[in-house]
């Protein structure tokens, strides 16, 4: 396996194929790298060098009592991209994944690192109802998702996956087991208590300083069906705060639009990656 160890004696696993300019994707909670394999083969057959690693704490990366935080997932990433010698690259977050890649991109994305960025159904700029954000999501919400981790995770995450994830919930959807399936190979891979703090760092970090200190271009992907980041709250929002930022969505999308509407997506990130 290709790993790193970071300063904390954490290891991070990553996995990296093709030549071109790098594409480094973040996978959203609490998945791994797999999760970008449709996305993966898709750019890497089109000449360019796919990245793909493992957050602290979940997939093949090592266990994480600490550090399950958004300003260590970024420097983690950093790790990660000076090892590899990555320059220009395009960093491409999913939910959570778009928080860190936020993050990342604003700590570490000068002198030419980054060329631009996609957030595809992510938090920024904050996912939690506060004073400053009124719709965000009721922290009763949050809670229920801390509870069910801790009480039983298998119970809770089939649930998620098998529910409002990639909107099998709703009437009508075309319902994929072997989707779903594969979330919870990804999800129980993971370490439960890494996991458990990360729900405190997608649900209560501020992005807003991070999306307006960002000169490179930024596309924001949303369906307007995401019942986990709700579209309004999230890239509606995270669009005005962007200096260089432009939003396209998805009418009856759901969160994990990447995965069930690759072959929508994938063209529409390419087009804006050479545009």
């Amino acid at each position: 396996m290709s790993t790193i160890t970071v300063k904390d004696g954490t290891e991070i696993f990553y996995k990296e194929w093709g030549a071109g300019q790098p594409i480094v994707f973040h996978h959203g909670w609490p998945l791994s790298g797999d999760d970008w394999d449709t996305q993966m083969m898709y750019f890497a057959e089109r000449g360019y060098r796919v990245v793909a690693h493992d957050r602290r704490g979940h997939g093949r990366s090592s266990p994480a009592s600490k550090g399950n935080d958004m300003d260590t997932y970024a420097a983690d990433v950093a790790a990660v991209t000076a090892h590899l010698g990555l320059r220009n690259a395009v960093h491409i977050g999913h939910s959570t994944g778009g928080g860190e890649a936020i993050r990342y991109v604003a700590k570490y994305g000068s002198n030419g690192r980054v060329a631009k960025a996609v957030l595809i159904g992510a938090i920024p700029p904050r996912l939690t109802r506060s004073p400053a954000n009124p719709n965000g999501v009721p922290p009763e919400a949050i809670d229920g998702i801390r509870a069910g981790t801790a009480a039983n995770r298998a119970d809770f995450y089939n649930g998620f996956a098998t529910g409002p994830f990639y909107g099998f919930n709703r009437a009508g959807a075309k319902v994929l087991p072997a989707v779903s399936a594969n979330w919870m190979r990804q999800a129980m891979v993971g370490d439960i208590k890494a996991q458990y703090d990360c729900i405190t760092a997608f649900a209560d970090t501020d992005f807003t300083a991070d999306l307006q200190s960002i000169d490179q271009p930024v596309l924001i992907l949303h369906g307007e069906d995401d019942q986990v980041c709700p579209i309004d709250t999230t890239g509606r929002l995270a669009v005005k705060l962007l200096k260089n930022g432009s939003i396209k969505t998805y009418p009856g999308y759901p969160h994990g639009m990447a995965t069930i509407h690759g072959d929508v997506l994938n063209p529409d990130i390419l087009a804006f990656i050479r545009s």
